[in-house]
């Protein structure tokens, strides 16, 4: 159940730092259709997406990213407490 346990932990880390690179390119005027940030908004898009339909945005500033990665981490801990470490 290790690997599992492993697997897990990379997966949402994973998806951690893609949101956190979403965010800091959006700090900077770039190519949407360079494929590194196509890449990102794929992987990410799916989780924001919904929360944006959600959560409003504060003044200019969205916030969908913050509630993302603490959501993620919920659901990693939640699911790693239902596998039994060896």
């Amino acid at each position: 159940m290790l690997i599992a346990h492993n697997f897990i932990r990379l997966l949402f880390d994973l998806l951690s730092l893609a949101i956190l690179l979403r965010v800091i390119l959006s700090w900077f005027r770039v190519n949407p259709f360079h494929p590194v940030v196509a890449f990102l908004d794929q992987i990410t898009e799916p989780i924001l997406g919904p929360l944006r339909r959600v959560i409003p945005p504060i003044g200019m500033i969205d916030v969908t990213p913050i509630v993302a990665l603490v959501l993620l981490q919920v659901v990693e801990a939640i699911l790693l407490s239902l596998i039994p470490r060896a």
